[in-house]
């Protein structure tokens, strides 16, 4: 019902920047919230960022490095990412939660490799 394409991932230089984007298709009625998450190797899948309407949430590791943000008319969302460090590398994820004809739900896009290496 929701279809999720992520693009913008890549191979970064420490202190490069990169910007994500999420498209949201399908028979929705509305978007409550869009949302990216990372997952390092070996680590659990973390929030990154979150956006509900105009208020946004950043993991503390990205606090006034990383931005969200969404364009309502295309059910758009980016994350525009500054001063990349290496521990910034992972598989980053976006979620939008929507209300469709079934209900409200949770979709995942299938994921865009961001690493950050010199």
């Amino acid at each position: 019902q929701v279809h999720l394409v992520e693009s913008g991932g890549g191979l970064v230089q420490p202190g490069g920047s990169l910007r994500l984007s999420c498209a949201a298709s399908g028979s929705i009625f509305a978007i409550v919230t869009m949302g990216w998450y990372r997952q390092a190797p070996g680590k659990q899948r973390e929030l990154v960022a979150v956006i509900s309407d105009s208020r946004t949430n950043y993991a503390d590791s990205v606090k006034d490095r990383f931005t969200i943000s969404r364009d309502n008319t295309k059910n758009t969302m980016y994350l525009q990412m500054n001063s990349l460090k290496p521990e910034d590398t992972g598989v980053y994820s976006c979620n939008v939660r929507a209300a469709v004809s079934t209900g409200v739900g949770d979709y995942w896009g299938q994921g865009t490799q961001v690493t950050v290496s010199s």
